[in-house]
């Protein structure tokens, strides 16, 4: 599958040997990254606010409340920016000019379009559901008419889109490897916990085998 070109707005030019741009990477990372920040400007004040996000094919899909201001403003045509960043692990150089993150980090550029087709709203919000937790739209109600006459989605393209990856050791300057201070790299992982049953849970249910073992991992993974 071709990779778009980086646009001059999605050229990385900080650290550009850190910069992907083929599908791979860029899908990889908003398929395991949980949360993404939308930010969009309104009356010349900027916004970023958190959501939780899905992808199909080349598509990026949002959704929330019909009268969510984030949403409402996107759908009118203003320019948006999503990004998403992952952690991977703390770089502990021998100079503090030099410690750092190890991360993946994605950055989208987009005009968002108002998702009308029913077909597309319910594979949207299905994919949503399925990016949190796999296999989880099986088990759970669909959306009933009143809800999704309550919801908005929204459709932004992944035609401007670039990634960022930091992997590795500390790189410190030549003179400082000789000082006697520990250098090198924490891991961190996103753990969850053992799942802990909802207090009006009916008996006799149990969380299926996915949910007990949960991890997140790129969707299809």
């Amino acid at each position: 599958m071709d990779s778009p070109p980086a646009t001059p707005r999605t050229t990385v030019r900080r650290l550009a040997a850190r910069g992907r741009y083929d599908r791979e990477t860029i899908h990889g990372i908003l398929d395991e990254a949980l949360v993404c920040h939308v930010g969009f400007v309104v009356d010349g004040q900027p916004y970023v606010i958190p959501t939780i996000h899905a992808r199909v094919g080349d598509t990026l899909y949002l959704h929330g409340s019909t009268v969510n201001r984030m949403l409402t403003t996107l759908r009118e045509g203003v320019a948006a920016c999503v990004t998403v960043t992952i952690v991977d692990g703390l770089v502990m150089a021998r100079s503090a000019f030099h410690h750092s993150m190890n991360y993946r980090s994605v950055v989208v550029l987009a005009t968002a379009r108002e998702v009308g087709d029913p077909e597309e709203r319910r594979q949207a919000l299905e994919a949503i559901v399925e990016h949190v937790a796999p296999g989880r739209a099986k088990d759970a109600r669909p959306p009933s008419e009143k809800e999704l006459r309550a919801t908005l989605v929204l459709a932004l393209p992944l035609d401007e889109a670039s990634a960022k990856v930091r992997t590795g050791p500390p790189v410190d300057d030549e003179e400082d490897y000789a000082l006697p201070c520990w250098a090198g790299v924490i891991p961190l992982t996103l753990t969850a916990g053992p799942p802990v049953d909802d207090p009006r849970l009916a008996a006799g249910i149990a969380p299926r085998p996915e949910l007990v073992a949960y991890r997140r991992r790129p969707a299809g993974a």
